[in-house]
């Protein structure tokens, strides 16, 4: 076992995870380094890789007209983001920036890509952890915006909350 499938079989994300399928993600990750300020990627680029985070900080950002840059959401040690890798037409959807100094594994997205497709095995038990952590966000999203919503308008009322007539 390399250093990089030891780090990986380590991380809450790869827990688990099959030794050699640990062999094949770590045959396209590569540790990086960034510093605070610097841009991990930006909003249109291609989203050619996804991130784990073995120190530091990334705000995951989106730009509001009339507002600037709003975080929608900061994710640090043990994270992982960056999923729009999957998904045609591989655009990221915001930025992302290191807030204080950075040490990640970039994933190659289209090395992982080909190996999903040649390795279905390999692919569904890496696309279950993604939908876990996919999962994971939209519910964090989805209580932010009760949050925001509800404390804005107390007349208004969510799907869930209403009763049938």
């Amino acid at each position: 076992m390399n250093d990089l499938q030891a780090l990986l079989a380590d991380h809450p994300f790869f827990a688990g995870l099959d030794p050699s399928y640990l062999e094949l993600i770590a045959g396209c990750g590569a540790g990086e380094r960034f510093e605070a300020g610097q841009a991990l990627f930006l909003d249109g680029e291609e989203a050619n890789r996804f991130f784990v985070i073995r120190q530091g900080r990334v705000a995951l950002d989106v730009f509001v007209p009339g507002r600037g840059a709003v975080t929608i959401q900061t994710v640090d040690d043990a994270d992982v983001f960056g999923w729009s890798w999957l998904f045609p037409p591989y655009r990221w959807h915001f930025n992302a920036r290191a807030v204080d100094l950075a040490r990640v594994i970039a994933f190659d997205a289209t090395c992982i890509r080909e190996t999903m497709e040649r390795d279905n095995a390999f692919g569904y038990a890496l696309m279950r952890r993604f939908a876990m952590v996919l999962e994971r966000r939209l519910e964090a999203t989805r209580m932010q915006l009760l949050d925001v919503y509800a404390h804005s308008d107390p007349v208004l009322t969510f799907a869930s909350e209403r009763t049938a007539p």
